[in-house]
């Protein structure tokens, strides 16, 4: 069976979207929107708008779902200001817009009868309080399906009998995910499984008979635990160690219900399938001669095809496995890429996924795995960027403080800049995230156009290297993963091509605490920092996250209410530490994030500020946890331009 999972994404510095120029004389100032606050960033010329164009007019597209019926697809794009659904039915065919909303819609789910009718998932203004709903192709009514309240409901699964979906919520107290069940096509089925105590739940498959579904309790990024939950009753039944430290991952019912598929690292550092026998809870690894992690996996409806994709130290590939003899084969002929969004047609045949690399934008493409044929669904456009001019990444790596040994992906400018170049250091999140090739969208221009060179490391604690090497920033040594961009920099200054007297540092959410923490720690090796939604404070952030994530990050970060872990945040804390920074500061923040509270960046730039240090600070009320709507996402890009081009660039 295959798997109809879906969440809402939040995306960072989208790079899709169209903007009408505003009808203003070229040596005016771009308008600030009405819902963004400015503080201290100065008028932005509206010349830039024009100049940069190309670089904010990409957009890109993700597979949502096949036509359970015909050969037509489901897809996620954008016309607009933000992501949409959309209709494609044939290859390279017209997309054809279904909804039309302010907030983002990023997937959907067919009614795997009929088709009559899909499912999403939308929140408001980023506050990630995503609701369901049914869309009816037949009329074009939405009607929502949850409860509409200050709730999460997502990832929802169809049965087999394909007449109705589980899914989790927090509607019951905003803290435990628990798992519902319905009728889609008759909301007042609605009814609770089974209550859970904790946010990370949830549900992977049903099984043949739809008598039982496997669940998922994610502990950490190292420990999670597998359940049978019984339909009639809602008992879980354990089906792994709780007392083990070992990570699953997605789990999907064998034809015959008598075994699953999932991943694993029990058997060694890295996520590996393998079948576990339900009788006697006896698991055998199906890829252990694959030393990577096995990013995602779909079993096809007739169970006699396995889709999976391999994480091969950044870059992306795809495998088919036979269920026969569970022997893994490489898929060849595929544009070179990141692949994602695995999704097998019900025909078992057609495989749909998406692919995007440095020189291309998400598209979808699908495999015919009888005749290997690969056809290329959505050609999405590049806003006039040259795919030829785009900066591929290069493998990079450098010693730590410890002779940890790290890496990263450093772009280039072009050949035509010379002389040592500046340099963007852009930190990923997570902290679990992990830097990957891919299409830079707006950050091309600070390559092409400003010749300014980026590096995206992985420091430990990143995934993706291991499970040794992802604990290795937990708690008490969370400042090493700091040291580890300290030893860029030192890096940095030995490359004759690189200018370590102009270095910026940047991330967002996770990465926006290291930015913080280096602008902290390594204040006179650079000359400013761009943080995006990040933590000033690991205290004061778990008190204010949504009650929902806090257990889950305290597993990461420490817990606060222990008096030595107290201690060391107030110890390391940027915001406690910020007499140190008096380098220039941008800090971006969207007033309904959940994750990390709009407190957190409130708090860094008031204190910032008293030292008489150059502070901007953009602030989006109708955003979250990263500007996901065109129109803002501009404005941010404009606004880092003009601070790129003051600070970085300044001799």
């Amino acid at each position: 069976m295959s798997l109809r999972a879906f969440s809402i994404v939040s995306c960072f510095l989208a790079v899709c979207g169209f903007l009408t120029a505003p009808a203003i004389g070229q040596n005016d100032a771009i308008p600030i929107p009405e819902n963004l606050v400015a503080d201290g960033v100065p008028p932005i010329p509206a010349a830039i708008a024009d100049q940069v164009r190309r670089y904010t007019e990409a957009r890109g597209a993700s597979l949502a779902d096949w036509h359970p019926t015909r050969r037509e697809l489901l897809i996620s794009t954008r016309f607009a200001n933000t992501n949409q659904l959309h209709f494609v039915k044939q290859p390279v065919g017209a997309r054809t817009q279904l909804t039309f909303f302010n907030e983002p819609v990023g997937g959907g789910s067919f009614d795997p009868a009929s088709g009559e009718f899909f499912l999403f998932a939308r929140d408001t203004g980023g506050n990630e309080f995503s609701q369901l709903y049914r869309y009816d192709l037949g009329d074009g009514m939405v009607t929502i399906l949850s409860d509409g309240g200050r709730s999460q409901n997502g990832g929802l699964v169809w049965s087999n009998s394909k007449d109705r979906i589980g899914y989790a919520s927090t509607r019951r107290n905003g803290a435990d995910r628990d798992f519902w069940t319905m009728n889609p096509a008759d909301p007042g089925t609605d009814r609770l499984l089974v209550e859970n105590s904790g946010g990370g739940w949830g549900i992977a498959d049903w099984s043949p008979d739809d008598s039982q579904l496997v669940v998922v309790e994610y502990i950490s990024v190292n420990k999670s635990n597998l359940y049978l939950v019984d339909f009639v009753s809602g008992q879980k039944t354990p089906l792994t160690d709780r007392d083990a430290t070992v990570s699953y991952g997605g789990a999907e019912f064998t034809a015959d219900g008598k075994g699953l598929y999932l991943t694993s690292d029990e058997e060694g550092e890295f996520q590996n399938l393998v079948l576990m026998n339900l009788a006697d809870r006896t698991t055998t690894n199906l890829t252990g001669g694959i030393p990577w992690d096995i990013d995602n996996f779909d079993l096809s409806d007739d169970a006699k095809r396995i889709a999976l994709t391999v994480n091969e130290a950044g870059s992306s590939k795809l495998y088919l496995m036979n269920t026969s003899d569970h022997r893994a084969t490489p898929v060849e002929g595929l544009p070179a890429g990141q692949v994602s969004g695995l999704e097998w047609h019900s025909n078992s045949r057609d495989l749909g996924f998406s692919i995007n690399s440095a020189r291309s934008t998400s598209d979808i493409y699908s495999l015919d795995v009888d005749s290997g044929e690969v056809t290329r669904w959505t050609e999405s456009e590049l806003g006039g960027l040259v795919a030829s001019e785009l900066s591929e990444p290069e493998l990079i790596g450098w010693k730590s403080f410890d002779g940890l040994e790290i890496s990263g992906f450093l772009y280039r400018p072009p050949a035509t800049f010379t002389g040592p170049r500046p340099v963007i250091i852009n930190i990923h999140g997570g902290p679990e995230g992990q830097a990957r090739t891919g299409f830079l969208g707006r950050n091309n221009y600070f390559l092409n156009d400003m010749g300014v060179a980026i590096i995206y490391p992985n420091v430990r604690g990143s995934s993706g290297f291991g499970k040794t090497f992802v604990t290795l920033d937990n708690s008490m040594k969370r400042e090493d993963s700091v040291r580890d961009i300290g030893a860029l920099l030192d890096w940095i200054a030995e490359q004759p091509d690189l200018d370590a007297d102009r270095v910026m540092v940047t991330g967002g959410s996770y990465g926006g605490y290291m930015t913080l923490a280096v602008a902290t720690n390594y204040n006179d090796r650079i000359r400013c920092a761009l943080d995006v939604v990040g933590i000033s404070n690991f205290a004061t952030f778990l008190k204010n996250t949504e009650d929902y994530r806090r257990d889950l990050r305290r597993v990461e970060y420490g817990d606060e209410r222990d008096p030595e872990i107290a201690e060391f945040f107030e110890k390391i804390a940027p915001l406690n530490n910020a007499g140190k920074i008096t380098k220039p500061l941008f800090v971006v923040q969207g007033a309904n994030d959940p994750r990390v509270p709009m407190s957190e960046a409130e708090q860094m730039v008031s204190i910032v500020k008293s030292n008489g240090t150059p502070v901007w600070y953009l602030m989006a009320r109708d955003e979250g946890h990263g500007f996901r709507k065109k129109a803002n996402a501009d404005f941010q890009f404009y606004a880092t331009i003009m601070f790129v081009k003051a600070f970085l660039l300044e001799e």
